[in-house]
């Protein structure tokens, strides 16, 4: 990536990012400054993803899988950086990323929605058929999980 490519994308992510922080001060209530530090990691690993996908683009892994991937490795108890990397990013509470994350989802596809009309009517299909098989197993995971912890 060159430098513009990195400035283009970082005036995207760090508008999210104050968002999270946003997000997590109202409806948490947990101080977006002890938070700095966690997110300033988390802006580090999505331009190292980003970057390592434009290095990287016969490879065909999007930038997300990356920084699952890098943040996977730096918290895993092995990683020599492990404590420092989880006090600082357990100070964000990431239920609170998804209200800001999807409202730009949304954004975005508000933005092309005259290329989902072109869809026609069978991605409503496959988007209910999706949704209802993704909410059916995430339910027969949860339902096998907590019997077995005898939790129900």
């Amino acid at each position: 990536m060159t430098l513009k490519e990195h400035l283009s994308s970082t005036r995207i992510i760090i508008p999210c990012i104050i968002l999270v922080l946003v997000a997590q001060w109202v409806g948490k209530g947990m101080s977006p400054i002890a938070a700095i530090p966690g997110a300033v990691m988390m802006l580090a690993i999505i331009l190292l993803s980003l970057q390592i996908k434009a290095w990287l683009p016969r490879l065909p892994l999007p930038a997300f899988a990356w920084a699952t991937l890098i943040a996977l490795l730096l918290s895993i108890t092995y990683s020599p950086v492990s404590d420092i990397f989880m006090r600082y990013t357990n100070r964000i509470d990431f239920l609170a990323t998804t209200t800001p994350l999807l409202a730009f989802a949304g954004l975005s596809v508000g933005n092309s929605l005259d290329k989902l009309k072109s869809l026609s009517w069978r991605i409503v299909i496959i988007s209910l058929l999706v949704f209802t098989t993704a909410f059916f197993g995430a339910a027969f995971v949860a339902q096998f999980i907590l019997k077995a912890q005898g939790i129900i």
